[in-house]
């Protein structure tokens, strides 16, 4: 799920989307209006799963997909290899998410952690 804003609304810290890959900004040039053109912004971003780095120019009146990010909190059920069973403390749903190879070893079960969801896909942001 995503929404739509202006490119000029965007902001350092939030999140794009970049070839239907969610992204965090990490920069944003803005350039002056030229005497026939309008002021252009040049984003560049990281993939939220993929950690690849992405740039893109567009108009700062051009509206863009903003993707929804849901935080949320789970608890550690079991590690099972590379991968976690995690419940959701709100809603009690149980399902399993890789375990991001900087994280190794840092997960214990009965540990609660907290977990982003964007565009269907989930991810531990936090132990």
């Amino acid at each position: 799920m995503w929404t739509q804003a202006e490119v000029r609304e965007l902001k350092v810290g939030r999140y794009i989307l970049i070839d239907e890959e969610p992204c965090k900004i990490i920069s944003i040039d803005t350039s002056k209006p030229g005497k026939h053109g309008e002021a252009k912004s040049r984003i560049d971003a990281v993939g939220l799963y993929d950690e690849k780095k992405r740039s893109v120019v567009f108009p700062v009146k051009r509206k863009i997909q903003v993707p929804m990010i849901d935080k949320r909190k789970g608890q550690v059920l079991a590690i099972l290899g590379d991968e976690a069973q995690i419940m959701d403390l709100e809603t009690f749903d149980n399902f399993t998410i890789a375990i991001d190879p900087e994280l190794k070893g840092q997960l214990q079960p009965g540990e609660e952690i907290l977990y982003m969801v964007a565009m269907g896909r989930r991810k531990i942001t936090r132990v």
